[in-house]
C-alpha cells in the first residue's frame, strides 16, 4: 500500500482574499440618528421661533431686558465660580494632604449638600438670615440693638446672597473632581517639591493648582451649567437672570416668541462656557494612574493646636452652611406640618414626581445603553458623532429645553390635530405637550450625558473582545449584548438609574414650563408655595426630596472614601 503523500496547498495570495467588512447594523444607526434627532429637536425649534418671529419685542427686549439680565447672569456665574472653586479646592486639599480631628467624617459629609436643590437652599437660607431668623435675632440679643436702623445686615436677597446659596450647594461638583487629582498625584509630587525646599504655600500655588486645574475646570463648568439651569432660587432671591426673564416675557408678556430669543442668548452663553473649557484644558495631559500603591503613599502631615481647629473648622463650615441650615429651618417648619404628610396633595406630587423619575430612569438608561452599544458595535465616525451629539443636553439649562419642547411638540400636535380634522373629521386634542410624558421627554434629554458617562465608565472596565468572543460562538448582537454585557454591567446601570432618578426628582426648570394642569411634583408643590409666600407650607415636601436624594449622595461618598488611603 503505497504511503499517502501530503498534498502542499498553493500558496494564497493577500491580494485575492475577500476584504473583511464590518457588519453595517443599519437597524441600530437609525435608532442612533433618531436619538440624536430627538435631543436636537427642541434646539432647532428655540433657535427656528427666535429668528423667523416678528421681532416686534426685540427692541424692548434689547434696550429693557437683556443688557440688565445678562448682565446681572455673568455677575452671578462669576461669583459662583469663584466660590465654589475657591471652596472645593481648599477643602478637598485639606481632606487630602493634612490629617486633623473628625477629618473621615467630615470628607464624606462633605458630598452631602449635593442633595440640596439650590431652590429649597435659597428658601433656607432667606429664613435663616432674614430679620426674625436666629442670625439676626442673635445679634440684637448680644448687641442691644433694636430695629433694622440700629445695624446694618447684608441682603440676602441680592445677586451677591444669590452667589452665596448657589456656592453652598454646588462646591460638591468642585471638590470632587479636584479630590480625586489630589489623591492620585497630589500628595506624591509635593513631598517631591517640599524635599526640594518649596514652602508649602507655594508647593500649592505652582505646582498643586496647575495639575488639578483640568478638575477645577470641569467641575466649575458643571456649577456654571447647573447656575444657569436654575430658577427656583434666583426668583425667590429677587435676581433677573436670563433664565428668570425667560418666564417672565412669556408669562407676563405673553411672548414666546421674545422668551425664545432670550433663551437664545443663553444658549449663547452655554456655548461660550464650553469653548472657554476647552481652551482652558488645551495641552493639560497629566497622568491621571496611580503611581504608588495605596499604602505606599506619603502619610498626611498631621495637624495640632490652632492649627488642627482652622482645617477643622474650614472643613466644617462649608457643611453647615450647604446642608446644615436648609435641614434646620426646613425640618423646624416640618414638624410642625407632618399632618400634611396624609394630605392627598401630597400625596399625590409624592406619586407624581416618583412616577416621572423612575420612567425617566428607565428611559435614559434604556437609550444610553442603545447608544454605547451602537458606538461599540459599529465604531464608524458617523454613528460616534450622533452619540455624542445625544448627550448634550446636559449642557442645556432646562429653561431652554422646556421651551424648546414647548414649541416643538405644540407644533406636533396642532399639525396632527389638523390632519385628523381634514381627513377624519374629529380633533385629536394635545397628544403630548401638556402631559407627563412632556416632562419625562426633557428630563431624558438632560440626563442622557449623566447616564450615559456612568454605564460608558463601567463599560470601558470590560475586554472590548467580550462580546465579540460570544459573536463568534453564534450569538447576535442582541443575543451578546443582553447575555453578556448586561450582567457585567448590572453595578453601572443601577448607579446610572439612580443618579438619573433623584436629578429628576429634584428639576424644577423644565417642569415647570411642560407639566400638565392640575399635575403636580414634589419640586412644583414647594415652588407653588414659596411662591405664595409660604415655605413653611412646602417644608415636608422639601425634606422628601433631600432625602430622597441623600441615598445615592451617601453611596457616592462611600465610594470615595474607598478610594481614599486610611
Amino acid at each position: 500500500m503505497q504511503p499517502s503523500q501530503a498534498v502542499n496547498p498553493a500558496p494564497l495570495s493577500l491580494d485575492r482574499l475577500p476584504p473583511v467588512r464590518r457588519p453595517r447594523h443599519p437597524a441600530i444607526r437609525g435608532l442612533t440618528a433618531l436619538v440624536a434627532a430627538l435631543v436636537l429637536l427642541p434646539v432647532m425649534v428655540l433657535i427656528g421661533v427666535g429668528v423667523t418671529g416678528s421681532g416686534e419685542d426685540w427692541p424692548h427686549l434689547l434696550q429693557n431686558v437683556l443688557p440688565r439680565s445678562t448682565a446681572t447672569t455673568l455677575w452671578l456665574l462669576a461669583l459662583v465660580s469663584a466660590g465654589t472653586a475657591s471652596i472645593g479646592v481648599t477643602t478637598a486639599w485639606l481632606i487630602v494632604a493634612y490629617d486633623f480631628p473628625m477629618r473621615r467624617v467630615l470628607a464624606w459629609a462633605l458630598v452631602l449638600p449635593v442633595a440640596v436643590p439650590p431652590y429649597l437652599a435659597a428658601y433656607a437660607f432667606g429664613e435663616f438670615f432674614h430679620f426674625t431668623g436666629p442670625v439676626q435675632s442673635a445679634l440684637r440679643a448680644i448687641f442691644g440693638w433694636q430695629s433694622p436702623r440700629d445695624y446694618w445686615f447684608p441682603d440676602i436677597r441680592s445677586t451677591e446672597g444669590a452667589a452665596l446659596v448657589l456656592s453652598a450647594v454646588l462646591y460638591p461638583y468642585v471638590y470632587m473632581t479636584t479630590r480625586v487629582v489630589f489623591l492620585m498625584q497630589g500628595r506624591n509630587i509635593a513631598d517631591v517639591a517640599r524635599t526640594l525646599g518649596a514652602r508649602p504655600g507655594t508647593v500649592f500655588r505652582r505646582i498643586l493648582l496647575p495639575v488639578a486645574r483640568p478638575a477645577i475646570i470641569a467641575g466649575v463648568a458643571l456649577v456654571l451649567m447647573e447656575t444657569l439651569n436654575d430658577i427656583g432660587a434666583v426668583e425667590y432671591l429677587g435676581v433677573r437672570t436670563l433664565t428668570f426673564s425667560v418666564y417672565s416675557t412669556w408669562l407676563n408678556r405673553g411672548s414666546l416668541e421674545g422668551a425664545a430669543q432670550i433663551a437664545a442668548v443663553m444658549m449663547v452663553i452655554v456655548f461660550a462656557i464650553l469653548m472657554t473649557e476647552q481652551w482652558a484644558r488645551r495641552k493639560q495631559g497629566f497622568h491621571a494612574a496611580r503611581a504608588t500603591h495605596i499604602k505606599a503613599r506619603p502619610a498626611r502631615l498631621k495637624l495640632t493646636g490652632w492649627r488642627a481647629a482652622a482645617a477643622f473648622l474650614a472643613v466644617l463650615l462649608p457643611i453647615l452652611a450647604g446642608f446644615g441650615i436648609p435641614i434646620q429651618v426646613l425640618g423646624r417648619f416640618a414638624v410642625r406640618r407632618l399632618d400634611q404628610l396624609f394630605e392627598p396633595a401630597l400625596q399625590n406630587a409624592f406619586l407624581s414626581s416618583v412616577a416621572v423619575a423612575a420612567a425617566t430612569a428607565v428611559v435614559t438608561v434604556g437609550l444610553a445603553l442603545l447608544l454605547l452599544n451602537a458606538a461599540r458595535l459599529v465604531r464608524r465616525p458617523g454613528v460616534l458623532a450622533m452619540a455624542r451629539i445625544s448627550t448634550i443636553g446636559y449642557a442645556l439649562p432646562g429653561t431652554i429645553l422646556g421651551l424648546g419642547l414647548l414649541f416643538a411638540l405644540a407644533r406636533i400636535d396642532n399639525t396632527v390635530d389638523a390632519l385628523a380634522r381634514d381627513w377624519f373629521g374629529f380633533s385629536t386634542g394635545l397628544l403630548i405637550s401638556g402631559t407627563a410624558g412632556a416632562v419625562i421627554y426633557a428630563c431624558t434629554i438632560r440626563f442622557m450625558a449623566l447616564a450615559e458617562g456612568t454605564i460608558r465608565s463601567g463599560m470601558e472596565k470590560l475586554p472590548r473582545n467580550i462580546d465579540d468572543a460570544a459573536r463568534s460562538l453564534g450569538c447576535s448582537p442582541a443575543r451578546s449584548a443582553r447575555i453578556v454585557l448586561l450582567p457585567l454591567l448590572t453595578p453601572a446601570i443601577m448607579t446610572a438609574g439612580v443618579l438619573v432618578f433623584v436629578d429628576t426628582v429634584k428639576e424644577l426648570s423644565a417642569t415647570i414650563l411642560l407639566r400638565p394642569f392640575g399635575f403636580s411634583t414634589l419640586a412644583t408643590h414647594v415652588y407653588e408655595n414659596a411662591s405664595r409666600g409660604v415655605v413653611e407650607d412646602g417644608a415636608v415636601a422639601a425634606l422628601l426630596i433631600i432625602v430622597t436624594a441623600l441615598v445615592p449622595v451617601m453611596l457616592l461618598s462611600r465610594a470615595l472614601m474607598r478610594d481614599e488611603a486610611s
